[in-house]
């Protein structure tokens, strides 16, 4: 349920209300189709009425509906959903149909990669924007692997629902700002097993969906968890997920870490593709990340500027750039793409 003091009083402004609202005394106070304001929302907090993402309507979604602010409104949607899951011990499926999935199709085929990539990165909303960040980019690995539209859809539920045995994990070891004792690793762990049995458990959900949740952290040479699976005894959607989940962490501000600088970024993911994730789904995504790059201005380790020009095709995380009037082909230099530049 939402409290209207808070910032989820977000998620209802410029929303259409499903249902007649009435108060504690039987009597109308907001009448159903009426969309949302701030006078509505001071009205409901007056009358201390509990209202929740399933009393608005399906958010309409334009080409021209800014994109930051979808996915911000996502990540508030997360957050209350998976509140209630925690509440209720039952994942709202039909409320992550009609508000999330919307959002993750509408911003995944309107968007471009980098602006899309910098709208993700997290700070101290992490949990849940790397909930939305995980799906948005699972979505577009299974486009770019060629997924039809049902198993497109299946692979983003799956991604969305991937952490939901979280839920049971203690909140001071979830925000943990430092190292994990070896007892308080084994929690976390636990939450792949815990999320595996809660989507089993809810109808309407698939196979895969639940073995996303118990796979996404095997890894291909058998040294994930929770039950060290090796290469293609781990789902297809397990391993699309594990790219995604692993470069958004990365990529991502923590509260005991900074973002990794993108040099090391795509050095160490390019290095996980021997061994630890599905090489064929991490050298596509870094071929497509580099590839959206081209033209873009950067910041280079030795403090020049530079454009990305082209990309090698046999090493895309060290294109040709082009310094002033010169080129420079990172790939037989030291130097490395410190940071993009907006």
């Amino acid at each position: 349920m939402l409290n209207l003091q808070s910032q989820f009083a977000n998620i209802l402004l410029g929303q259409r209300l499903k249902h007649d609202l009435f108060n504690h005394s039987g009597v109308l106070i907001i009448p159903a189709k009426t969309v949302i304001t701030e006078e509505h929302l001071q009205i409901v907090t007056m009358h201390h009425i509990p209202i929740s993402i399933h009393d608005i309507e399906e958010i309409a979604l334009t080409e021209a509906t800014d994109g930051c602010q979808l996915i911000d409104r996502s990540v508030l949607i997360i957050q209350d959903l998976y509140e209630r899951v925690n509440y209720r011990r039952a994942i709202p499926l039909l409320d992550i149909k009609t508000h999330i999935l919307p959002i993750i199709q509408h911003t995944v085929k309107h968007t471009d990669l980098f602006t899309l990539l910098s709208w993700l990165k997290s700070s101290d909303d992490y949990t849940y924007r790397h909930m939305v960040a995980v799906s948005i980019l699972s979505t577009l690995i299974g486009k770019w692997l060629q997924l039809n539209e049902t198993e497109l859809q299946d692979l983003t539920m799956a991604a969305v629902l991937h952490d939901v045995g979280k839920i049971n994990i203690p909140l001071e070891i979830l925000n943990k700002p430092g190292a994990l004792t070896p007892e308080e690793f084994e929690i976390v762990k636990q939450h792949t097993k815990d999320g595996y049995e809660l989507i089993k458990a809810t109808s309407g959900t698939t196979m895969r969906q639940a073995l996303v949740a118990l796979q996404h952290h095997e890894r291909q040479d058998g040294s994930g968890y929770p039950l060290g699976l090796r290469s293609d005894n781990i789902d297809l959607y397990s391993r699309i997920v594990a790219v995604a989940d692993v470069f958004h962490a990365m990529s991502s501000e923590r509260v005991y870490r900074n973002a990794a600088p993108f040099y090391t970024l795509l050095n160490e993911l390019y290095q996980f593709a021997f061994g630890k994730l599905d090489a064929k789904i991490v050298r596509l995504f870094l071929d497509r990340l580099m590839q959206a790059l081209v033209g873009n201005e950067v910041l280079l380790t030795d403090g020049r500027r530079a454009i990305i020009v082209m990309i090698n095709s046999h090493d895309p995380i060290h294109p040709l750039v082009r310094v002033g009037d010169a080129f420079v082909d990172l790939s037989k230099c030291s130097i490395q793409i410190e940071e993009v530049l907006a």
